[in-house]
Parts: structure tokens; C-alpha cells; sequence
């Protein structure tokens, strides 16, 4: 496709038309004085004297790929194609490409955000990234603001501040912190502003000033102009600039800058179909495609143009050409002051980051704060967040009154008349659906929306997932055993059960246990499926074998011999057959009978034949459903560690590492090339003074 327009001046410094003629602009000669006219802001200028305790960072990454699996029997994707990079401390990078690119996977590798399916070595300071060790000086500030809606600004920042500052802060030292943030983020006059109501922009501030809590050295966000006006997206930018300036290394990615946003970037990294078509300073973009034969037209936006070009819109040969000249990363021409920048090198995969001698940091947590504090303040945040929760909390109450008095007056007395026995054992059963459904569906609801929360807190090292876990049980149980307290006092003296403290202690506890093994069960529907839809989904259809083996509708007897075994697998069926010893065992005696009528189950006795359930089981139901509430909430813990590849640890081992604890030396064996892998080899084994037999043995290994 032909070239549009003329080439751009080498020297033009960020616009293409930089260059352009200022009469170009007048209307009319009486106006001449208005391109002499500089609109200056009224913005208050932005401050922070919170410097970097420690050294400035060096991101570098060679040979970076990632292959995202496509699911079961459909393989692969290759996302990254062996990229090459450079993030110098102090500077602002953006990475920009069109949608596709893989922009956030890049941004996701070198966070840690991402690391299944990851090959490559990225470099922290000329060293091999520590992942536990990075990401304790490093953020990572997501795309969507996931923020406690129901807190307010400075509620936020006082949760962050005491989970992320360590015990050496006093009160009024993390006040000070705080009220220096949200000054400088210009969210002071909105501190006492729930998160839920702010503004976009004002949303991504605070998302921003939560993580500057801790001070980190590295931070990295995803796309943080996204949905904002102009306004926002040049304050935003400007701040990430100002944190740059004091030595820290700010990585974003953004789609298409404007002009204005693009000059304030030090760093640009462009890709596209997963290769580095640029890397360099951003005032050298038009220089570079002159260079390339590929001259910025006059009047046009460098980064709308290198992005049109990223999209194919001048032919896919453009692309190619654009990666050859940038070696795909490799190059560091057009960087500032490149002369003096010391040259790329290979980095021995086997180098560790000298902070933490040894394997002392096996014994270190990721967290500032103990388990301890860490369960307190969430805790806290907790229940105040169930205070405020006009659906979660006030809601489910009065749903679960309402519902118990509409059962209570359908089946009226129906437990202290013989004619209505079965009607009274529906009862039970309707009973035991309203506590696992409701309890466990409202669970599936919320649950995965407090997740994408939870996995930004944890891989930002707020708090452990044990303290969180440990928390949800926690804080849900008042909510939840208030409400089955309520729902099941109402029920029981309105339909006539036995007025014996033995029997309505058991009915009750009965209730309590199945409440919270419903929950247990939405945790687990939760932790597994990624969306609420799919979980709603998914809900039902775990309920209903547990519905089919219960004993209810066919008792025990009638079910095939072969599927018996569901029943020693159903909540409900323990729960059911203690309901009915409570309430027709301990040796109930003979139920009321009108004369007039005729009461086949006036006898309980005859009641608890005809359904196959014994009356003396009651507690052994008991017992086998608090083993199961173990059960279901350690298999919840765990599948919620393995579905989200999150841990008390930090985040999941690298793909390719070895680790053999705390009393050895720890061996990386990251994925290379085969010519590198055999040099790694070679030196590694000279080192170690191993034979030549064994070398060559080990050097063929890189070409199987």
C-alpha cells in the first residue's frame, strides 16, 4: 500500500507536525495574537516526598515467550514470540499495540501475574528475577478497579496501611502516609466517599494510592486510561510520571495515546502479534521510522501512526520489517543516551538476588504483618462491610422471616397431628431445601466478585489466603446462623414440633450444620468457575444428586443396591434422617387423632418403619455432618489455592523451577534455546568440575 503524505524532519522532536506552519492556525490577520497565547492549567501542582527506601530497578527480558492453552484438546497459543526488553528505573514506559497484541500478557509475564506456560529469563539488576523476592518491591494495579465498594476512601487506605505497612508504624505515622497520599491524588476531599460512588478516575486514584501504601519500587499497570475523559487520562499519566521521576520504575500499557498523553511517556515499548516493532524513547518514534523507510505523514500523531501500522493497515510486510530493525527487542539504539547504556548480555540463569543470603527468605513471609493482624483487620473490614450490605445482610433477613412465617402458616400445627405425618415429613424436606439452596446460591452470587479482589490483594501481598479463608468463615457466620436461627424458631413452634429443649437443640444444630455446608459448597462452586452465570449454572445441578439420595421420595430400601453408595455421600439425607429422629424418635409417644378420622401413622413408630429410618441416629448424623463441614471447607481452601494459583507462599512456582527447600541450594532450570542450553551446560559442568562424557551427555539433553 502506498505511503500517505510527506516525510516528517528527522529532528521533530514527538508530533509529526511539530514542524508545521503557524499561520496554518489563523483565521484572520486580526487574530494573530492567539497563537501567542499559552493556556496554562489551574491544577494544583502534584507533590509527594515518599522516596524509595532502596535501589532503582532494572527490568530486562530475553527470549520471552508465552503459550496461553486454548483448553482441553484444542493445544495452544503462542502469545509472545521470544520478545526482548529493557525498563530502565526512573522513566515512564508504555506498552502500546493494538487490541491483540499482547500487551497485558507481556505486562502479566513480567509482573508474575502470569508464569504457567512462560519461557524466557526476565533480569532484575543484571540478575534473574526472584519472583517471592520481586514481588515484594513491585504492584500490580489491574485494568478493572477492583475496590471494597462499601468502604469509604480513607476506610480503603486504613485497611491497606495496616496490612501493608510493617509494626514499626504507629497510628498517626500511617495517618500521615495516608492524608499524603489522597492530598496528592487529590482525593482528599472525597475521603469520607464510599468507593462504590467515585467517579472513574477517581476510582483509578485510589486503586493507585492503596498500592502506594507500601512504597514499591516497581508498578505496574493495565491499561489505566481505560474509560476515563481526557482530563482524567492526562492527570493519571501525570502522576504515574511524577512516581517515575523519584526512581521507580512505572510500567502501563495503553492502547492508543493522544498526542498530549504520548510526550509525557520517557519509555515506549510497541507490539505486535506478540513482537517488539519498537523500544526506545518516545521523542525517537519519528526518527526511527524515518529510518525504516516508513516516514511519519506530516499533521499525524506518531502513536495513532506506528499503531496503524501495527494493525496492518500498510501491509503485513510492514510489521516484519519493523521487527527486523528493532532485532525484536534486542536493540537499544533508540533509547536515551543508548551510548552510554551498558550493552545487553546473556544472563546465567543460575544468578540469585543477593538481598536474602542463602535461603533465609524460605522463612520470611511475603506479608508485612503476621497472620494475626493480618486476620483482625480484614476481620474488621468484614463486618462492617456485612453492616453496610443492604442485600447480604438485610435482605436475607427478612427473606428468611417472611419465608418461615408462609411455612408456618401452610403447615400450621402439622406437627402434633397424627392425620398430617407425610405432610409434616414435606416439611422437613422443604426445610432442608431452604437452607442448602438459599445459603448456598446466594454464596455462588457473591462470592466471585469478592474473588477477582482477593486474587489483587493477595498477589500485592495484603494478607494471606489461610487469613482470608479463615476470615469469609468467620464474618459469615453471624449473618448466616442469625438468619437459620430465626427461619427455624419461626417454623418449629408455628407448625407444632415437640416442645423439648433435646429436640429443638437437635433440630437446630441440625440446621446450623447444613447452613454451613451449603456455604462451604458456594465456596467451592465459586472458587472453580470463573463467572456467576456459570455458577448459577453449576449450583443446582450439585444439589440435586444429594436430593436423589437423601431418602426422600424413595426411602433407603427401594434404591438400587448399586447406588447406594450416593446415599453416604448426601448432606441431605443425614440431615433428613436426623430431622425425623428429633422430631419422631427419642420415643415419641402416640400423636392426637381426631376420632373421625384415620391416622395410619398416629404411631411413629409405624411412621419410621414405612420410610426406613431409624430413630436413634440422630446424633451419629450429627457427627457425620461436622465431618463432613471439615471435609467441604478443606477441599474448598484448597481447590480455591488451585483454581486461582494462589498460596500462603506467594505465587505459584515457576514454570521449569526446582526447588529442594529451605536446607539446599535452589537450581533453576528455566527453558532455553538449544544452542544456549548447551552453553549453560558446558560452563555449568566445567564449574562443577564434571567429566567431558558428562558434559556431552548433558549438552545433547538441550537437542531432545
Amino acid at each position: 500500500m502506498a505511503r500517505r503524505g510527506g516525510s516528517a524532519e528527522a529532528a521533530s522532536p514527538i508530533s509529526c507536525i511539530a514542524e508545521r506552519p503557524k499561520a496554518s492556525f489563523r483565521m484572520a490577520d486580526d487574530q494573530e495574537q492567539i497563537d501567542h497565547v499559552e493556556l496554562k492549567p489551574v491544577t494544583k501542582p502534584m507533590t509527594y516526598t515518599r522516596l524509595p527506601a532502596t535501589e532503582p530497578v532494572e527490568i530486562r527480558f530475553q527470549d520471552l515467550q508465552y503459550r496461553a492453552n486454548l483448553g482441553i484438546g484444542k493445544g495452544t497459543k503462542e502469545i509472545l514470540h521470544n520478545v526482548h526488553g529493557r525498563f530502565l528505573p526512573s522513566q515512564l514506559v508504555a506498552i502500546m499495540g493494538p487490541s491483540g497484541a499482547g500487551k497485558s500478557t507481556l505486562l502479566d509475564v513480567l509482573s508474575g501475574y502470569r508464569i504457567t506456560g512462560v519461557r524466557g529469563v526476565v533480569t532484575v539488576n543484571g540478575r534473574e528475577r526472584d519472583l517471592e523476592e520481586f514481588r515484594r518491591v513491585s504492584c500490580y494495579i489491574t485494568q478493572d478497579d477492583r475496590l471494597q465498594p462499601l468502604l469509604t476512601v480513607r476506610e480503603n487506605m486504613k485497611v491497606a496501611a495496616d496490612l501493608k505497612l510493617s509494626a514499626k508504624y504507629n497510628d498517626q505515622d500511617k495517618y500521615a502516609v495516608i492524608e499524603e497520599i489522597l492530598s496528592m491524588l487529590g482525593l482528599s476531599d472525597s475521603a469520607n466517599t464510599r468507593a462504590g460512588r467515585l467517579s472513574g478516575g477517581q476510582k483509578k486514584r485510589l486503586s493507585i494510592a492503596l498500592e502506594l501504601v507500601n512504597n514499591p519500587l516497581v508498578m505496574f499497570l493495565d491499561e489505566p486510561t481505560t474509560g476515563l475523559d481526557s482530563a482524567s487520562c492526562l492527570l493519571c499519566i501525570k502522576l504515574m510520571k511524577l512516581l517515575a521521576s523519584q526512581g521507580r520504575t512505572v510500567v502501563c500499557t495503553i492502547h492508543q495515546p493522544s498526542a498530549s498523553l504520548f510526550q509525557n511517556f520517557d519509555h515506549v515499548y510497541v507490539l505486535a502479534e506478540g513482537q517488539c516493532l519498537y523500544q526506545g524513547s518516545a521523542e525517537k518514534v519519528v526518527p526511527y521510522l524515518e529510518s525504516v523507510s516508513l516516514p511519519c505523514p506530516m499533521y499525524h500523531n506518531p502513536a495513532d501512526y506506528i499503531i496503524e501500522l501495527a494493525c496492518g493497515d500498510y501491509g503485513k510486510d510492514k510489521i516484519t520489517r519493523l521487527v527486523n530493525a528493532t532485532i525484536n527487542g534486542r536493540s537499544i539504539e533508540w533509547f536515551n543516551d543508548a551510548e552510554n547504556l551498558p550493552p545487553t548480555t546473556h544472563v546465567e540463569v543460575s544468578h540469585r538476588s543477593p538481598r536474602l543470603p542463602g535461603r533465609m527468605r524460605c522463612n520470611l513471609s511475603l506479608q508485612e504483618t503476621t497472620q494475626i493482624n493480618q486476620l483482625l483487620v480484614i476481620m474488621n473490614r468484614g463486618f462492617t462491610k456485612v453492616k453496610r450490605d443492604s442485600t447480604l445482610t438485610y435482605m436475607r433477613l427478612v427473606a428468611n422471616i417472611v419465608t418461615g412465617f408462609m411455612l408456618g402458616v401452610l403447615y400450621f400445627q402439622s406437627g402434633v397431628d397424627g392425620a398430617r405425618v407425610l405432610d409434616n415429613y414435606n416439611l422437613l424436606f422443604s426445610i432442608l431445601i431452604h437452607h442448602s439452596m438459599s445459603t448456598m446460591m446466594l454464596t455462588i452470587l457473591t462470592f466471585p466478585m469478592e474473588m477477582n479482589i482477593l486474587i489483587k490483594e493477595h498477589f500485592n501481598r495484603w494478607y494471606s489466603l489461610k487469613s482470608y479463608y479463615i476470615m469469609v468463615n468467620i464474618v459469615d457466620i453471624p449473618v448466616a446462623g442469625g438468619c437459620c436461627i430465626i427461619f427455624t424458631t419461626v417454623v418449629y413452634f408455628m407448625t407444632g414440633q415437640p416442645y423439648t429443649l433435646q429436640r429443638f437443640m437437635t433440630f437446630m444444630i441440625l440446621s446450623l450444620l447444613v447452613v454451613f455446608i451449603a456455604q462451604s459448597l458456594g465456596y467451592i462452586v465459586g472458587a472453580v468457575f470463573n463467572s456467576v452465570v456459570n455458577g448459577t449454572f453449576a449450583g443446582p445441578i450439585l444439589i440435586v444428586p444429594m436430593m436423589m439420595f437423601s431418602g426422600f421420595g424413595v426411602n433407603f430400601r427401594d434404591i438400587p443396591s448399586y447406588l447406594r453408595w450416593g446415599t453416604h455421600l448426601s448432606f441431605l439425607r443425614y440431615s433428613l434422617e436426623g430431622y425425623v429422629g428429633a422430631i419422631y424418635g427419642m420415643n415419641r409417644t402416640t400423636l392426637p387423632c381426631e376420632e373421625q378420622l384415620y391416622c395410619h401413622y398416629k404411631y411413629p413408630s409405624k411412621f419410621l418403619e414405612d420410610i426406613a429410618m431409624r430413630p436413634d441416629v440422630y446424633e451419629d448424623c450429627i457427627i457425620f455432618l461436622m465431618l463432613m463441614l471439615v471435609l467441604i471447607k478443606a477441599a474448598a481452601y484448597y481447590l480455591l489455592r488451585l483454581e486461582k494459583g494462589i498460596s500462603d507462599g506467594g505465587a505459584p512456582e515457576e514454570v521449569g523451577s526446582e526447588t529442594s527447600g529451605c536446607g539446599a541450594a535452589s537450581r533453576r532450570t528455566t527453558e532455553l534455546p538449544p544452542e544456549r542450553c548447551e552453553r549453560f551446560v558446558l560452563r555449568s559442568s566445567v564449574s562443577l568440575g564434571a567429566s567431558d562424557q558428562l558434559r556431552r551427555v548433558l549438552a545433547k539433553k538441550c537437542f531432545q
